[in-house]
């Protein structure tokens, strides 16, 4: 099947639903189902950005004006997770325990609408890693239209450069959680220094970036064309870094790559995903 089929397919599956509450974030995979959704349904589909301790300020106002522009039917909801303790101890279903949580906020909302479809935009490129979340939302019944479309993350990025969303090519984003290693407590002052870490970083015009945080070391992790770049400018981003709060500053020589935390705890990642 070629993507413009893929996308018929999608419309088709939406338009069965009659109404629809879209997981909304303004990345391109949750931008790409809003958008078609509201093509659609028109009203009748719903997006919602959950607003929560770990989610970037400047990702949160992305994703408004991204609605906006879009004119998308969308609202956002307040969903504290600090207070879950055992989230904030950060074991490796820490995912499992948040996307639990926030789908209770989600279907409190579909509820209130009278939506009995929830669905993502989690799609079949997403099964490659440890996603605990995504078993998390298939026992609470959250629809995945894009797996069910048979659409991967490069149909997605296509499909949406083609209906001119501007997020097509934006980096793929995780919530700042995922940046402290699992077992190290998650606190406001960790997530505090990866957001600003990264934000200078992207000031810098790194735009592929993870700073992720063992102890009171960042460990920097870029695209590998960009890492002369950062070497060029290391006793600066050393000196910012260390007035954000960290104590010692890497470069990660093997790069960016997503889920990268999950390597050094991949035995017990393994073993708590069987159970």
């Amino acid at each position: 099947m070629n993507r413009a089929d893929k996308l018929e397919d999608l419309k088709t599956r939406i338009a069965e639903e009659g109404k629809l509450l879209v997981a909304y974030s303004g990345g391109v995979d949750s931008s790409l189902l809003a958008s078609v959704a509201n093509d659609v349904l028109g009203d009748r589909a719903l997006a919602v950005i959950l607003d929560s301790e770990t989610m970037p300020r400047c990702e949160l106002e992305n994703a408004r004006e991204l609605a906006q522009s879009l004119e998308l039917n969308y609202r956002v909801a307040e969903f504290s997770i600090q207070m879950e303790e055992q989230f904030m101890q950060n074991p490796v279903t820490r995912c499992y325990i948040c996307k639990k949580k926030s789908v209770a906020v989600l279907k409190s909302i579909a509820e209130e609408e009278d939506i009995s479809c929830i669905a993502d935009g989690v799609n079949l490129s997403d099964y490659g890693d440890y996603r605990p979340g995504i078993a998390a939302c298939d026992e609470e019944g959250i629809w995945h239209p894009f797996v069910d479309a048979a659409i991967t993350k490069e149909d997605i990025r296509v499909l949406a450069k083609s209906l001119d969303l501007s997020v097509w090519n934006k980096p793929s984003s995780a919530c700042l959680a995922s940046r402290i290693a699992y077992g190290e407590p998650i606190t406001q002052e960790r997530l505090r220094m990866v957001e600003e870490a990264e934000e200078y970083l992207k000031s810098l015009g790194f735009l592929q970036l993870r700073v992720r945080v063992h102890g009171r070391m960042a460990r920097i992790e870029l695209l590998k064309q960009d890492m002369a770049k950062a070497t060029d400018g290391s006793d600066e981003i050393a000196k910012m870094l260390k007035a954000i709060g960290f104590d010692y500053v890497a470069l990660d020589l093997q790069g960016f790559r997503s889920g990268s935390m999950n390597e050094g705890s991949l035995k017990e990642v393994l073993w708590m995903s069987r159970k």
